[in-house]
């Protein structure tokens, strides 16, 4: 059990160093486009972006939960290596249909998402992106199935790596655009699906067994709208900014929600560690006790990280470039809403514990409604804020069900009502702060935003709840 235990330990810490190295690099790279790319142009890699991650939703199709628990149902070596064949396959086939797709009908899904046909190129090399890392994803998930953990995160730092080199080396000195970053992202990930391949070729071999893909499809179909509805609250926005607005909304906002993700540096260790943690302890009798606590310090750590991101980011946007500016005014809001994705984990730990999960998925369903209604309503007439504030409510209204469905199944005693007017008092200073940073009022004002949520967090008297024991 000590074996299995430093074992946990150990792949904790290096899947922990390689989810912040692959963060860390993706930070250092965010100023590298922008200052090589003006707004324009880094709004339409961006849309890119977020095209390919509606495409990579559609290949993995849940086949990824799915092959986790069959993979691990059976002791079989024979049926488990049949498991990923058909995932492989499965995976390749949707490729190839979008291939298609593309192929016919580029151009006009250029022309209907850059508002360029010119730029159907870009189609082209994500789909073969597409295809290169989907082969490769498979190989590290069973590798990681099979605890060659220092290999998966080898590999994993490496492709980041090697596309942040190659992106860099194609802007510098060849194609300053978009197709550039994209062709240093697919060379950087061939060459690590080249060195993949050697291991991948048992999983290539043409042998699918429909049963079992059935079987799969089954488990992973239920899964789908869950995923879908995340991709919408993180994504849509772009999509409307550019409708009714232009690229260069896109560029500044998608540089905003990017250099937002500074507070994932915070809380990324907290989150792996979370739910193996939580679930260890759950049955001792005062673990709800101590779990109400880690609710409140956990919020109380994300408000003044928030007011800390809030402060310094007109300082720190410069290393975007002088195009950019002026996203540093959305940049704290963003991190908030980041923030609650991670908080509503933290909070849902009694719907883990009663295996009461369906009601995140059907919350973030109604919740991805809400946010597509507001982008439709708020972007029109409020451009970026409009984008801003969809994000931050949708997430406020997810991490609001949430927390009343889990208490509903595992009692915390934590008071809704403390963290809610903790939560609003930091939003309602964040805004203010910004507002004395946009008007260049004296910056005695931004220490009076501090001492008010400074002070709402001493009435509140969380320091009680800390001190608690029964």
């Amino acid at each position: 059990m000590l074996a299995q235990i430093k074992r946990l330990g150990a792949d904790s810490l290096l899947y922990a160093f390689m989810n912040v190295g692959t963060k860390l690099i993706a930070f250092i790279m965010l100023p590298i486009y922008t200052n090589f790319l003006p707004p324009e142009k880094y709004g339409v890699l961006g849309l890119i972006d977020n095209w390919t991650s509606m495409l990579t939703f559609l290949i993995i199709f849940g086949t990824d939960s799915a092959l986790a628990f069959f993979y691990f149902d059976t002791k079989d070596k024979e049926k488990r290596l049949e498991y990923v064949r058909n995932v492989m396959y499965f995976r390749l086939f949707i490729v190839f249909l979008l291939a298609l797709i593309v192929l016919i009908a580029g151009p006009w899904i250029s022309q209907v998402l850059l508002k360029d046909a010119n730029y159907v190129n870009l189609l082209y090399i994500s789909i073969a992106t597409l295809f290169v890392d989907s082969v490769t994803i498979v190989v590290l998930m069973v590798m990681r199935f099979d605890f060659i953990t220092k290999k998966v995160v080898v590999y994993t730092i490496l492709k980041m790596l090697l596309m942040a080199i190659f992106s860099y080396l194609f802007l510098k000195y060849f194609i300053t655009t978009a197709e550039g970053i994209l062709l240093g992202r697919l060379l950087g990930f061939g060459i690590v699906f080249l060195l993949l391949f050697p291991s991948s070729l048992k999983y290539l071999k043409p042998k699918i067994n429909f049963s079992s893909l059935k079987e799969i499809l089954k488990y992973a179909a239920p899964l789908v709208p869950a995923s879908l509805a995340f991709w919408v609250i993180a994504n849509a926005s772009t999509f409307f900014l550019q409708a009714f607005h232009s690229t260069k909304e896109v560029g500044i906002y998608l540089a905003a929600t990017r250099l937002a993700t500074i507070i994932t540096l915070l809380t990324s260790g907290v989150q792996m560690a979370w739910r193996p943690y939580s679930m260890s302890i759950k049955d001792k009798k005062d673990s709800p006790l101590l779990f109400s606590k880690i609710y409140l310090g956990l919020l109380v750590l994300g408000i003044f990280g928030i007011m800390a991101i809030a402060t310094i980011m007109p300082y720190l946007i410069v290393i975007l470039g002088k195009d950019y500016y002026h996203a540093y005014q959305y940049v704290a809001i963003v991190s908030a809403a980041t923030f609650l994705n991670f908080y509503y984990l933290i909070i849902s730990a009694g719907l883990f514990f009663t295996k009461k999960t369906t009601a995140i998925s059907v919350t973030f369903g109604i919740v991805a409604v809400v946010n597509t209604v507001l982008n439709i309503v708020l972007i029109p007439e409020f451009s970026i804020w409009g984008a801003v504030a969809s994000y931050l409510i949708a997430y406020m209204v997810a991490n609001v069900f949430i927390f009343r469905k889990s208490q509903q199944a595992y009692f915390v005693p934590v008071s809704f009502g403390k963290m809610a007017i903790l939560f609003v008092s930091m939003i309602a200073a964040v805004v203010a702060i910004i507002y004395v940073q946009e008007k260049d009022l004296n910056w005695l004002y931004i220490i009076a935003a501090w001492l008010f949520v400074i002070l709402t967090v001493v009435v509140s008297r969380i320091d009680k709840d800390f001190r608690r024991r029964s």
